[in-house]
Formats: C-alpha cells, sequence, structure tokens
C-alpha cells in the first residue's frame, strides 16, 4: 500500500504468475482506477495509507464489485483468502468533484476515508467515520441500449431544444463530457449545436456514432489509441497519433503525463516567482551598497581638501563660507566649503573625519557587496537550470524541477512550515550525448547534478566544460586514459556548454573548458558554484547543437 498524493493510493498486488499495481484515484479533475507503475522509493507519510495499511496488508483481494449497470461506484472486498466471506470494503466512488475512497468494515461502518463529509458540508449524504455507510444517490436517468431505434432515441435527445452536447448528456446516464464531445464530433456536428437544427442526415449520423459506442461495449472491442487532442478507446472517425497496446496503459499514461504536466506548471511559476521577487530585493541591496561605495570613492578629494586648508590656514578669514585654494600639484584652484562658524583648523578636521568615515565605509561594504553578488550568481544559475526545462516533456523534466525546489528550502529561498525532505536518493538522469567520434558528453541538469558531475562523476582524464561567467551547467567531456580530444569533438561539447546555458539563444557564445582537477569548490559556497584555473577558452554557437540525436539514458 503506498499513497503517491493527497488523491492517490496505489495497492500492491500479486498473483501465482506475476505482480502489480492498481491506482485509485479520487482526483477531483482525474478520478479513476487502473493499472498503474510501481510507485517511487520514497516514504510515504500519508496517514490514510497508513490506515489502509493496517487493515488491508496481507489480505486478498477476492472480488470487485459493480452494485448496479452504469453505476459509478465500486466495492472492492477483501478476505484471508479466496471464497471466505469479505473483511474489508475498499469503496471507490469516481463522481467528479465528489470522487472518494472509503474503507469499512463487514459492518460496513466507516473506518476511515479519503475525504470525510460533516454535516455542514452536506446534510444528504456525511461521510464520517463509525457511521454507516450508504450508497451515493442511484442514476435516475435511462441506460443506454442497443435495442433502442433511432426515431425514439432521437424524440427523447430533441424534446427541449438545446444543445446538442448537453441534451445528450441529461437524457442518458453513464456519458461524460468528454465522450460525448468525441461523439458529436465523429458525426461532424457541433457540440454547442441546437438539436432544433439538425436535419435528418445530422440525426442520421449522430445515431451511427452513439450505435458505434454501444456495440464496442456490448463486444468489448475497445481500441486504445491516442489523438490530437488526447486518446479514446472507441474507433470514432478521427486521426489516429499512435495505437497503444492496451486500455490501462493508455489510461495510466494519460493521467500521468496530463497530472505531471498540471504539476510541472504549478511548481515551474512558484519557483520562478520567487526567484524572481529575491533576485529583485538583492539587486536594489547590491545597487545601494555600489552608491556607498562611489560616495566613498570621494574620501580621497575629501582628505587632499583638508591638506591644502592646513597648508594655506594663513588665507582663512573669518566668517568665511568658502575658500579657494591652489592645488599642490597643478596649481588651479580648488573650491572648499567651510563652515563659518567654525575657524580653518577645525574645518579642516571636519573634512579629516568625513575622509575617514567614508574609508571605513568602503571596508565595511565591499565584502557585504561581493556577498550579495555571489548570492545574486548563484541564483542566477539556479535560474538558469529552471530556463532550460520550459516545458514538460517526460517524468525526468517534473523531478528536474522538484530537485530544484528542494535545494532551495535547503537553502532558506522557500518556507514551507512543517516540511519534511524526502530524504531520497533518487535523482533525474544527466543528459547525455554522442560527439561525431562517439565520445560521451554528460551534462547536470541543476546543481545537484553539477556538482554530483563535477566533484564524484570526473575523471582526470576527463575535460570540464562551462560558459564562461554566464550561468549555465557543467558540462563534461568523458575520455578514456591517453585519449585527446578532437577539434570536432571540443566544438560539439562547447556547443552543448552554450545550449545548456543562460546565453541559448545567441549566436556565439564564449565556453571554457579545463581538466576536473582544476576545479574547486570555495569553502560554503551554494551548490553548483565553483572557481577554476588553466582554462582554455573556445566559442560555442547553442543554434549548431544536435540536440534530438542525444540518448537520456541512466547513469
Amino acid at each position: 500500500m503506498y499513497q503517491r498524493d493527497r488523491f492517490t493510493i496505489s495497492l500492491g498486488l500479486r498473483t501465482l504468475k506475476s505482480r502489480g499495481w492498481l491506482d485509485i484515484s479520487c482526483h477531483p479533475q482525474a478520478a479513476r482506477i487502473c493499472i498503474g507503475d510501481p510507485p517511487p522509493r520514497i516514504p510515504d507519510t500519508f496517514t490514510f495509507s497508513d490506515q489502509l495499511r493496517h487493515q488491508l496488508a496481507g489480505l486478498a483481494l477476492v472480488e470487485i464489485r459493480q452494485f448496479d449497470p452504469w453505476e459509478r461506484v465500486l466495492d472492492l472486498q477483501f478476505a484471508q483468502r479466496p471464497g471466505d466471506d469479505p473483511l474489508w470494503h475498499l469503496y471507490v466512488e469516481i463522481m467528479g468533484k465528489y470522487s472518494n475512497i472509503i474503507l469499512t468494515g463487514s459492518d460496513n461502518i466507516i473506518v476511515t476515508a479519503a475525504h470525510q463529509v460533516n454535516l455542514q458540508q452536506s446534510s444528504v449524504r456525511p461521510i464520517l467515520t463509525n457511521q454507516f455507510y450508504e450508497l451515493p444517490p442511484k442514476l435516475t436517468e435511462p441506460i443506454p441500449s442497443l435495442n433502442q431505434d433511432q426515431s425514439l432515441w432521437q424524440e427523447r435527445v430533441s424534446l427541449i431544444p438545446s444543445a446538442l452536447k448537453q441534451q445528450l448528456l441529461k437524457n442518458y446516464r453513464g456519458l461524460s463530457s468528454g465522450l460525448v464531445q468525441a461523439m458529436i464530433e465523429s458525426a461532424s456536428l457541433d457540440p454547442t449545436q441546437p438539436t432544433n437544427t439538425l436535419n435528418s442526415e445530422d440525426w442520421h449520423r449522430l445515431f451511427q456514432s452513439w450505435q458505434t459506442w454501444l456495440k464496442t461495449l456490448e463486444n468489448n472491442s475497445f481500441i486504445p489509441y491516442n489523438t490530437t487532442k488526447g486518446y479514446d478507446i472507441i474507433p470514432w472517425n478521427v486521426e489516429i497519433i499512435a495505437e497503444v497496446k492496451s486500455v490501462q496503459i493508455l489510461i495510466n499514461t494519460y493521467y500521468t503525463n496530463e497530472l505531471n504536466q498540471q504539476e510541472f506548471n504549478q511548481l515551474r511559476h512558484q519557483v520562478s516567482q520567487k526567484l524572481n521577487s529575491v533576485l529583485k530585493k538583492l539587486q536594489v541591496k547590491a545597487d545601494q551598497f555600489i552608491q556607498r561605495l562611489q560616495q566613498s570613492d570621494e574620501a580621497d578629494d575629501y582628505r587632499a581638501k583638508a591638506d591644502l586648508l592646513m597648508a594655506f590656514l594663513h588665507e582663512w578669514k573669518p566668517g568665511m563660507k568658502e575658500i579657494k585654494l591652489p592645488d599642490f600639484e597643478t596649481g588651479e584652484p580648488v573650491k572648499i566649503p567651510l563652515n563659518p562658524e567654525s575657524n580653518a583648523v577645525q574645518n579642516a578636521q571636519s573634512l579629516y573625519k568625513r575622509h575617514q568615515k567614508l574609508k571605513r565605509a568602503r571596508i565595511a561594504v565591499e565584502p557585504l557587496l561581493n556577498a550579495v553578488k555571489t548570492e545574486i550568481n548563484y541564483l542566477e544559475q539556479v535560474e538558469s537550470a529552471i530556463s532550460l526545462v520550459e516545458t514538460y516533456q517526460t517524468a525526468e523534466d517534473l523531478q528536474t524541477l522538484a530537485e530544484i525546489r528542494e535545494e532551495l528550502i535547503q537553502q532558506g529561498y522557500i518556507n514551507i512550515p512543517n516540511y519534511r525532505s524526502p530524504n531520497s536518493t533518487l535523482s533525474t538522469q544527466f543528459h547525455r550525448y554522442q560527439t561525431p567520434n562517439q565520445i560521451e558528453v554528460i551534462i547536470g541538469r541543476n546543481n545537484r547534478q553539477n556538482d554530483q558531475l563535477t566533484f564524484k562523476l570526473a575523471t582526470d582524464y576527463d575535460l570540464w566544460f562551462h560558459t564562461q561567467e554566464i550561468p549555465g551547467s557543467h558540462v563534461l567531456l568523458r575520455l578514456n586514459p591517453g585519449q585527446v580530444a578532437d577539434d570536432i569533438d571540443l566544438k560539439f561539447t562547447a556547443n552543448l556548454a552554450a545550449y545548456y546555458s543562460r546565453a541559448r539563444n545567441s549566436e556565439q557564445v564564449p565556453v571554457i573548458y579545463t581538466k576536473p582537477k582544476h576545479v574547486y569548490k570555495p569553502k560554503g559556497a551554494k551548490p553548483g558554484m565553483v572557481i577554476y584555473k588553466h582554462e582554455t577558452v573556445i566559442w560555442g554557437s547553442p543554434n549548431n547543437t544536435t540536440i534530438g540525436n542525444g540518448n537520456c539514458s541512466s547513469v
């Protein structure tokens, strides 16, 4: 038993021949039950799965029961062994935003539920522990039937002139919005088209699509396939991108990708927004420090004026507001503002004090400015890693962002109350490519991987690449002992280093390479931040990469 998120649990099932995982989700937009992938090896910290595990572990799933035809509730029954009376019932309610997963004993008393519903939330059907489980209200719409002829079906659907899609959903059970949409479009009709605008040919085509759906259900002749708009299992007259091996694989792949896409977008927005906010504050702080340093540049000017005043004390007269004295070197007149209430020596002392104050300010501000610049460089490096994952393509992209978010939490930039690190040893896979001479190139996806690549994976024979003074990924050209990289290999790797950097959209990017032994991590440096020496500069062209030929295999 494993809980993937607050909506989805996975039941590990074993037969005499094999083992698999049954995913059950009460997600409001993605409720489903299907065969899924093995869960990740990350500790499960959810209370709900812990309760299910305590009651169901080691039992046999002896029956899956559907109460009524076209009903949306399944009863998964668990017993000590096949043939025994069930000890526990796991009710799975697939009902959109009202979906739920509920565990009861053999007496149908609720033990736990994914979502408890109190009397304030629903007086009709509360779902609370120690209460008797009741089935959802029964569906009242007619059951679709192959035996119903077109005239009766058409009469029912067109009784009230309204949008075609709406009328089909209202008049029959077992229909989803997506199913009706595909059915209507396969008949070359508009789902929003009023029913009273259809002619006899339109109704005939739509009824044929209706019959196709019902025949597929009756014969169990589903054809799982991907389309330009998603997926389907009914053989409509639509463009098929690719057929899929089974309905279970289709459903699992579709929902996994859709939910990952949703999580990816949310995570990318969250992390990018936080980074932008922190960088803006740091830039303001850096500008303030720079302004104070510019002011401190005037320190020597104050001392020179004080020296002039002390050298020409005889030129001073009481009540003077300013005095012009010749510069020691050029002889040009220098205007010195004076306090008329102070004498010449006091004015000179005031200038000397101003000189000392500005000197102390420089000594204090310079390390602060350097620290802020270092922090900005680090966050720009993180920002660069995020920019390289622009859209969701695979689960690796989501994992890359999750690792970046984890890094920012550990570094204190994102604060989540009661947050517990997953303590996972899992990591995304490096980007991997082959040069024209079949030499492997490895590229880090984020700072965690950059450190791993540079300080754990690299050998003395390899070459380490990075864009010069530009945030980007660490890149490693793997070489065997005694092997020398040709210019074409160096250029290929430099192009990749330029592509996986903040300068991806530039024509030419300066890239350095050196031996990994010449790359160091300063004491206390943040993840991914290094210094290097004995480097060679080469120009990389991001537009000349062959990214499509990369082989992203595991390390």
